[in-house]
């Protein structure tokens, strides 16, 4: 049988990068292979390694991309971390960059950065199912983090890779698009010599064009099995991840002495918001009441990041509009620092943009002050509070390692107990479960839900999965393209 991937007994070269023992694995032809792991198991090490980006100590690494003429890895693999990069315009990326439209100048355009175009089949293909056609004149740093993806995919698919691997290809997307981009991926499969790859964090979660599963865990690769047979031995973790101590704790957190006294924390009337020829939102009313508990949601691209945009000061259109923050219109001379004060917020756009390599702890510790970045030294009892949150997000045993050095997984969850840290009256969670695995999804949810029952604490959540909102729910905003 050809062996497209073939790796036997593979020790990287740096200490930094190896597994606990020899790796040994490889990908036949016809195969279509997930590698499943919690958060910080090694999946993406593993994907490294075989890719050849770590070279070898010992074993051997060895590729057969037949039919293709080329033998060379670089073109017959191809790998999407989604890791919601703009590419070539991340260099200088910094996180307001999406809203201020004078500093956007240099960034590419969606259409001059797809590449050349020989297969107009299937471009033609692709562009309808990732509704392509209306961001082509779209810069790529205005797309969403959805969008972004479905540009990724494109992009990658349009050079008709012999191995395409995917990290998390579904997390980001709307239901529409998900289960569009499995039906095209099934397609694909069927009628073609791509062999796929996808690294998963939910362990339960396996299309069922995948024909074989690759386990991963603690840095040790496990046996290949197949899709069926992993599915039948599979038993998802029940065990309790918020014990009840630590929930009560989070519930009887003391309150703040500078809390607001105002009943109504949001209030924008008749918010529109134009870039060029784009409506991105048009004559927007919406009231949230303190201790309200929402839920937004919209298709990709519909304009959640930039509604939420508003609301946190990040946008210089938020200062045109009609909105009010804490019962004080916007612009009446609060400081974009008076606002943020009172708000705790994570994103896909705050990830991509955090880009500093200090000691986790101090990540955290930057929600004090809302840097990015940690610029004033946190006084002894606010670190106390820092390890505090860091615990009860099960990641204080990381604390003093570089932010950059973790597992994407382990970054989010940092990022979330810095959203937590000042126990803000307004909590704006967009997708704050993106690329968690099993337990810790179930871990951030509790947190959450504990969290909702503090007096008067408001909450926005942001989310494509139904299942993941929580329970206290009490409204409802839905956005749609255009509209």
């Amino acid at each position: 049988m050809q062996s497209i991937i073939r790796l036997e007994g593979g020790v990287a070269r740096n200490e930094m990068y190896r597994f606990t023992h020899p790796l040994t694995m490889s990908l036949e032809a016809g195969e279509h292979l997930a590698i499943v792991g919690p958060n910080a198991s090694g999946k993406s090490l593993l994907v490294d390694t075989i890719t050849g980006k770590f070279p070898l100590k010992e074993g051997k690494l060895e590729y057969d991309f037949s039919p293709s003429v080329s033998n060379l890895v670089y073109e017959n693999i191809k790998y999407i971390a989604f890791r919601d990069t703009y590419g070539a315009a991340d260099a200088n990326y910094y996180y307001q960059q999406r809203w201020n439209a004078h500093d956007q100048d240099d960034a590419p355009v969606v259409k001059d950065s797809l590449g050349e175009i020989t297969d107009t089949q299937l471009r033609d293909e692709l562009f309808e199912l990732f509704a392509i056609e209306p961001m082509l004149d779209k810069k790529l740093i205005l797309l969403s983090s959805g969008e972004l993806r479905k540009f990724q995919l494109t992009k990658t698919l349009l050079t008709n890779p012999r191995v395409l691997i995917m990290d998390n290809p579904f997390i980001g997307l709307d239901a529409k698009t998900r289960d569009l981009l499995h039906d095209v991926l099934q397609r694909l499969t069927s009628k073609s010599s791509l062999q796929i790859i996808l690294v998963l964090s939910m362990l339960d979660d396996i299309p069922d064009f995948i024909t074989h599963v690759l386990p991963v865990k603690a840095r040790t690769c496990g046996k290949k099995v197949t899709r069926e047979e992993y599915l039948a031995n599979y038993v998802p973790n029940t065990a309790t991840v918020l014990s009840e101590e630590k929930k009560q704790s989070i519930i009887d957190l003391e309150y703040g002495d500078n809390l607001f006294d105002s009943e109504e924390v949001v209030k924008l009337n008749k918010v529109s918001i134009r870039y060029g020829d784009r409506t991105i939102l048009k004559e927007l009313d919406w009231q949230i009441l303190r201790g309200q508990k929402w839920a937004l949601s919209g298709e990709n691209g519909a304009g959640k990041s930039t509604l939420l945009s508003l609301v946190c000061a990040d946008n210089p259109q938020s200062y045109a509009c009609d909105i009010s923050l804490f019962g004080r219109k916007r612009g009446s001379g609060e400081s974009i620092w008076e606002i943020k004060k009172h708000i705790g917020y994570v994103s896909p756009e705050m990830h991509r943009a955090y880009l500093k390599n200090l000691p986790t702890i101090d990540i955290v510790a930057s929600g004090l002050h809302d840097s990015i970045g940690l610029y004033k030294k946190p006084r002894p009892d606010q670190m106390s509070i820092c390890e505090w949150w860091m615990d009860i997000f099960g990641i204080l045993d990381i604390k003093d390692r570089p932010f950059l050095q973790i597992s994407s997984g382990e970054q989010r969850l940092v990022l979330l107990a810095r959203a937590f840290v000042k126990d803000p009256e307004l909590l704006i969670l967009d997708e704050p479960l993106h690329g968690l695995d099993t337990t810790n999804r179930r871990r951030v949810k509790a947190i959450v839900e504990a969290f909702c029952e503090r007096k008067d604490k408001t909450i926005i959540y942001v989310t494509h999965y139904e299942k993941e909102l929580p329970k206290s729910i009490s409204d409802r905003l839905m956005l749609k393209r255009n509209k």
